[in-house]
């Protein structure tokens, strides 16, 4: 990670560097005869020029995480900006405490996710912390408040401007953590169950993913409604905690057809069914639907193999893609629906109510988000990695509390090793690459021995019919 000052062409018009421009040398002049009352006029005046005090604009400085462009882990890098960001009407400025990571970040970082301006730019779609600063017009946020954030983009760093009414008050006993984890994962489950599934009891809902951020989301709003059955796919390792959270059939999705499984138990099929896959998995879902089912789609993991872009996993998923004529519709009884909380950052009033719900549950004991692991800006790529692996049960948090040194250490030694390991895997690639030219040229010596031996062959042939005419003579 480097902890260097982020370039000027990488920030905001408000992170820009100040230059401290040098002081110019004062020109010689002849001796002039003063007065003593005017000498002590000047030398008074002197110190006060030294202590001029330089605007905490231009000193204010903060830790901020940067894509600076496409590709793997390394590409978000730990920057320092320069400058206090300045506030527009109905603006806040946010110390962060917490920041969430989301699965739209891994596809930012690889150039799949478009709600994110191109590189060099801040991705972070949430966080909390503290209000430090308000700007003219906002009237419902003050300085100390606690708050959680949603925004597009821009809040991976230690301080975040953002819109008033895209901040909500932190309810007493609420976690940092727990606040970052809040708004992404819940409100795009309860959009998706209740505005476009429009859960009701006795049905059943198919969550992948269910030990995701989404996936555990889903699940406990599922459980807000009577009789309410849940199916879940997850890697076996992590059934017996989803099971603890609500899910009533988990189903292994790396050794069983889930659609074979979800038949077994409910032959029908199932009332709603959240699919983050895309591509294949999308007809599976629609297939899967009883008459009057809703499929509502909100993503495209299948996209997302390796942790740089791959083109050939891009390419199967559009070629894949879900599509359906009306006519289709209208005799199935069933309906699709597409939901991008992304898309929906203009709808405040909307976010708002569901967020104001989703808080409602929270104070009575309904929901509780579930943190899978906290990590420090400095280990961004290890948080990213776990989650692009599909090894975390529940949301991966980035803390903005410095590293201690001594994890610093320990960071830079990791660090060292995986130089050293890259390294000594380019001599072993390198020395496969010799050692296979070295075959080749003992193959094409082999070869060419091979073309050679048929000619000596013909040549002692030819020999030997030189020999009778020889003994003619």
């Amino acid at each position: 990670m480097s902890g260097e000052d982020a370039p000027a062409h990488q920030q905001n018009a408000v992170d820009q560097k100040q230059e401290t421009k040098p002081t110019e040398e004062p020109k010689t002049e002849p001796p002039k005869t003063e007065s003593p009352p005017a000498a002590a006029a000047e030398a008074a005046a002197t110190p006060a020029a030294t202590t001029e005090k330089v605007p905490e604009e231009e000193t204010f400085t903060y830790r901020a995480l940067v894509l600076t462009g496409y590709g793997g882990y390394d590409k978000v890098k730990l920057q320092v900006k320069k400058g206090k960001p300045t506030l527009k009407a109905g603006e806040v400025l946010v110390r962060v405490k917490a920041c969430g990571l989301n699965f739209a970040d891994l596809m930012a970082r690889q150039g799949l996710y478009d709600r994110l301006p191109s590189p060099p730019v801040t991705p972070g779609m949430e966080c909390s912390g503290v209000v430090e600063a308000v700007g003219e017009e906002v009237t419902d946020r003050k300085v100390g408040d606690k708050v959680m954030v949603l925004n597009r983009f821009g809040l991976w760093q230690e301080v975040a401007v953002a819109p008033a009414n895209h901040t909500f008050l932190i309810p007493e006993g609420m976690s940092f953590e727990e606040a970052a984890a809040l708004p992404v994962n819940y409100i795009t489950a309860y959009m998706m169950l209740f505005d476009f599934g429009n859960l009701r009891p006795n049905q059943s809902v198919l969550v992948h993913a269910a030990a995701g951020g989404v996936g555990i989301a889903a699940t406990q709003l599922c459980k807000t409604v009577k009789d309410v059955t849940v199916f879940g796919t997850a890697s076996a390792s992590k059934h017996e905690t989803i099971t603890q959270g609500g899910v009533t059939h988990a189903i292994d999705y790396r050794t069983k057809d889930y659609v074979e499984e979800v038949r077994k138990i409910s032959p029908k099929g199932m009332d709603i069914i959240l699919d983050p896959l895309g591509g294949s998995d999308t007809h599976k879902a629609y297939n899967l639907l009883k008459p009057m089912g809703k499929l509502i789609t909100y993503g495209a993991a299948n996209m997302l193999a390796g942790q740089k872009k791959n083109l050939l996993a891009v390419a199967k998923n559009w070629y894949h893609q879900f599509s359906i004529h009306t006519l289709s519709l209208i005799q199935g009884n069933k309906s699709v629906c597409g939901f991008h909380l992304g898309y929906l950052d203009g709808e405040t009033e909307l976010i708002t109510e569901a967020m104001n719900t989703i808080l409602d549950f929270y104070k009575d004991g309904k929901i509780k988000p579930r943190i899978d692991s906290t990590w420090h800006l400095e280990q961004v790529g290890d948080a990213m990695r776990k989650m692009q692996e599909r090894n975390n049960i529940g949301k991966v948090i980035l803390t903005t509390e410095p590293m201690p040194e001594e994890e610093k250490k320990e960071e830079t030694k990791k660090e060292d090793k995986k130089e050293d390991k890259k390294k000594e895997d380019k001599k072993k690639d390198d020395k496969k690459k010799d050692d296979a030219k070295k075959e080749e040229k003992k193959d094409d010596k082999k070869d060419d021995k091979k073309k050679e031996e048929p000619k000596k062959e013909e040549k002692k042939e030819e020999e030997k019919k030189e020999e009778p005419k020889k003994e003619e003579k």
